[in-house]
């Protein structure tokens, strides 16, 4: 078999041929024609055309390598007269319209992009990491306008860092598909209200049915106003990252008042009044027991940790709400500042906390895609722009379908 008659064939040329093939050192240059009188395509509606209405400068498309040597398309493009859009470049069926790479050359770049930072990806297929980019943003955008897009229940809203400076991002995530939804710039109320808008429709939020979120008052004014049938729930690790917070803020406040010598008894015990107690070793409960007989108030402390915890063992509404409402006014009387403020904090939030008894949802599963998001970040020493960071977001994290071959 001529090795013009296989390009043809790899290519899946029918309106094209391969006329001639030079090899070099390095290069493999496939020069391409049109063949015959076969009638070609509009680029933009793909709609076959008869008139050709010019013929523009030769054009070059890398594709991949065969071999050692680099395989270069050459072809002189035709503009046709197209009946319904006009005069437009052919459409190619090698590459999308515009690509300097092909189709093939763009799946497999896509591909290794999901596992690889893009610099790395460049340099394996020995491209500029500039156009790697922009293989993934053509591949992202036709993932998000070709993934199925079924009825959503249960979501989870977070903010993820993109850079030092309290500069955020903004996740939304499929609790019961486990998959991205949408990314976005910043937490503010005016940038997550695109979800709603533009990503959700009003239709679509009419289906859902419990927001899960940790207690940012731009997201449940977000969700009051869009998704009224949805159920307010606040992540139970934000509140319990609340309570260890107020625990070592009583800590601090007594670590301050004792003396040098005092100081080297009760070294070492933030984690230990952080830990949960079946995770404790021998030791680190031996310390715990003599911490407790001291009385202190840091004892206290642990003692309102211990017995707020056992609010995420109730089924039933009625007690949730009333240990709740007991340890609430137990923390009022506590005289620990961070505890009081905690209290108050809870109080506020109460209609968001209570439902955990029915829908026992949490954000662990976007702390999760969080922390993928962060080594997205790291093996690529980070992103210069947002626009580039949320592409490659949607791309590793999404399950996005990737453009076919032409």
């Amino acid at each position: 078999m001529l090795i013009e008659t296989f390009m043809r064939k790899q290519l899946g040329l029918k309106a094209h041929t391969v006329t001639t093939v030079e090899e070099t050192e390095r290069y493999m240059v496939v020069q391409i024609d049109r063949l015959g009188g076969r009638l070609l395509r509009c680029g933009v509606c793909r709609q076959r055309c008869r008139k050709v209405h010019s013929v523009r400068k030769p054009r070059e498309w890398r594709d991949l390598s065969m071999r050692k040597s680099t395989l270069i398309l050459r072809y002189r493009p035709r503009r046709v007269d197209c009946p319904r859009c006009g005069v437009r470049v052919e459409d190619f069926p090698w590459a999308e319209p515009w690509a300097r790479t092909t189709s093939a050359l763009s799946n497999a770049v896509a591909v290794m992009a999901r596992d690889s930072s893009w610099q790395v990806t460049a340099r394996h297929y020995g491209l500029n990491w500039k156009s790697v980019a922009t293989i993934v943003k053509r591949a992202v955008q036709y993932g998000l306008r070709h993934r199925k897009r079924p009825p959503v229940h249960m979501i989870g809203i977070d903010e993820v860092s993109r850079r030092k400076g309290q500069v955020y991002l903004t996740v939304v995530y499929d609790l019961e598909r486990r998959v991205l939804l949408w990314v976005g710039e910043e937490r503010t109320e005016e940038a997550v209200k695109k979800f709603f808008t533009e990503e959700m429709g009003k239709r679509r939020c009419r289906t859902l049915q419990v927001v899960c979120m940790d207690m940012w008052a731009a997201y449940a004014n977000l969700v009051r106003q869009y998704a009224p049938n949805a159920q307010i729930l606040f992540d139970r690790f934000h509140i319990v990252n609340h309570l260890n917070k107020a625990v070592d803020a009583v800590r601090l406040e007594l670590w301050r008042q004792l003396t040098a010598k005092q100081r080297a008894g009760f070294k070492g015990t933030r984690w230990l009044v952080l830990k949960n107690p079946w995770n404790l070793n021998d030791n680190q409960k031996e310390r715990l027991s003599t911490l407790v007989r001291w009385n202190s108030p840091l004892v206290r402390a642990w003692y309102l940790k211990e017995v707020f915890q056992l609010f995420w063992g109730y089924k039933q509404p009625w007690r949730a709400e009333q240990h709740l409402t007991k340890w609430i006014r137990a923390a009022m009387r506590s005289k620990l500042e961070p505890f009081k403020k905690f209290a108050r904090m809870l109080r506020s939030h109460l209609d968001g906390i209570l439902p955990w008894t029915k829908n026992r949802l949490s954000n662990g599963a976007v702390e999760g895609m969080n922390n993928k998001i962060k080594s997205i970040s790291h093996r690529s020493f980070g992103f210069r722009t947002a626009e580039n960071f949320i592409a490659n977001i949607y791309h590793c994290c999404a399950r996005l379908p990737l453009p076919p071959e032409r």
